[in-house]
């Protein structure tokens, strides 16, 4: 797929995976609608970075669009040395910046938002879930991925979430794929 500075890649560089990181996560909170801004910033300082979108469309007069639309509005989360974090806050397109404690923990849940991403599974933003099951996807392209098993519209999803920002999202499965994972 052909990056332009409108739509920077999710990764950076590109094609490169989570797993493949050095650095620590932080998470950038944004200004509003200054993801994909702060995002074309971090490549040209050379700062890796996440940055999860899905296609949205909307209709406009009457036309289809599609539209690249940030899963976490307002959060693009960052890898990167002391000093890199220290230059990329200067600016003024971020609201703040968020420490990550456990940096395994993030790293598990992005590659499962990776993953799923890379597959084109149909994510949408999901309210965060603190209670419920926890669960794994057994079989198919998902397998190994652990999340919260939740029903929407009769359907079975697995709320794949970000604790350190209180946010989620909802990845459509069979139920048939999903164990519990206690």
């Amino acid at each position: 797929m052909l990056q332009t500075w409108e739509n920077p890649p999710m990764t950076f560089p590109e094609g490169s995976s989570i797993g493949q990181f050095d650095g620590t996560w932080w998470v950038a909170h944004t200004r509003a609608r200054q993801e994909k801004a702060f995002a074309r910033d971090l490549v040209r300082r050379q700062i890796r970075y996440f940055l999860p979108l899905v296609e949205k469309t909307t209709v406009i007069r009457g036309r289809k669009f599609t539209v690249p639309t940030c899963l976490f509005s307002s959060y693009v989360f960052v890898c990167s040395s002391e000093d890199e974090r220290v230059d990329a806050l200067k600016g003024n397109r971020l609201a703040g910046g968020i420490r990550v404690a456990d940096q395994a923990k993030l790293a598990r849940e992005l590659r499962a938002i990776q993953k799923a991403l890379s597959s084109r599974a149909r994510l949408d933003p999901w309210p965060y879930l603190v209670r419920g099951r926890r669960c794994r996807i057994t079989a198919g392209p998902f397998a190994g991925i652990e999340g919260i098993v939740s029903r929407r519209k009769g359907t079975t999803h697995v709320v794949l979430s970000v604790e350190s920002l209180g946010r989620a999202v909802a990845l459509e499965v069979d139920a048939a794929l999903v164990e519990t994972a206690d």
